[in-house]
Parts: C-alpha cells; sequence; structure tokens
C-alpha cells in the first residue's frame, strides 16, 4: 500500500528526493513517516509529518537539511534531502499509519510499510 521512489547515488553536498505514494488506505488523518537503516543497524527515525495538522519533526541528525511534505490529493509523502553526507547512506522506507502517535519515532507504532530505496552518498 506504500510505494517509495527517487534513490540513487549523489555526491555529497547533493540533494535527493524520495517520494512515497499511498494506494488503498486513507492516511491523511494520521501519520507518513520516514526512516532508514544500514547494515547492522536498527532502523533509525528520520521525519514525520501529521495529517491535516502539518505538524512534522525530524531527527537531529537531519534536522535543516531534509524537508518531508505531503500532498494530500496525491496522497504522497516527500522527503526533500538536501547538503547530503556520506553518513546519510541508508536504505530509506516510507511508513504510515491512521491515526497519529505520539510516540511518532517508533517503529513499532507503523503497520504500514514501503519497500525501501537505497540513497547512497559518496565522492
Amino acid at each position: 500500500q506504500l510505494q517509495a521512489s527517487g534513490g540513487g547515488w549523489v555526491q555529497p553536498g547533493g540533494s535527493l528526493r524520495l517520494s512515497c505514494v499511498a494506494s488503498g488506505r486513507d492516511f491523511s488523518g494520521g501519520a507518513m513517516a520516514w526512516f532508514r537503516q544500514t547494515p547492522g543497524k536498527e532502523r533509525e527515525f528520520v521525519a514525520v509529518s501529521r495529517g491535516n495538522s502539518g505538524m512534522t519533526r525530524y531527527s537531529d541528525s537531519v534536522k535543516g537539511r531534509f524537508t518531508i511534505s505531503r500532498v494530500y490529493a496525491k496522497k504522497t509523502v516527500d522527503l526533500q534531502m538536501n547538503s547530503l553526507k556520506p553518513e546519510d547512506t541508508a536504505v530509506y522506507y516510507c511508513a504510515a499509519r491512521p491515526i497519529y502517535s505520539v510516540q511518532y519515532w517508533d517503529e513499532k507504532s507503523y503497520a504500514y510499510w514501503g519497500q525501501g530505496t537505497l540513497v547512497t552518498v559518496s565522492s
């Protein structure tokens, strides 16, 4: 029900935009988020957008560089990533839940996941 796209290779300092489209279920009132994972590590919270309120939250590691945005008519959530660093290299996953949770940073609170898209930042 979630399809992510937009990953790829970029040099340090560059930009990428990820997109995730939802189908089948209405997440407009809930939360849509991005997580990322590198080999051997747990999935890490990146950003979340709360439906209808417009509230967003970011991890400290991406704050000021990444921007999450939603287009409700298209049922999409995008992640604009600027000033990318090698440590941003990861598989990025979009996640969603129909009702917002205060534990938005916890991957266990999301029941719906996209397939993941690889972002590689290197020179």
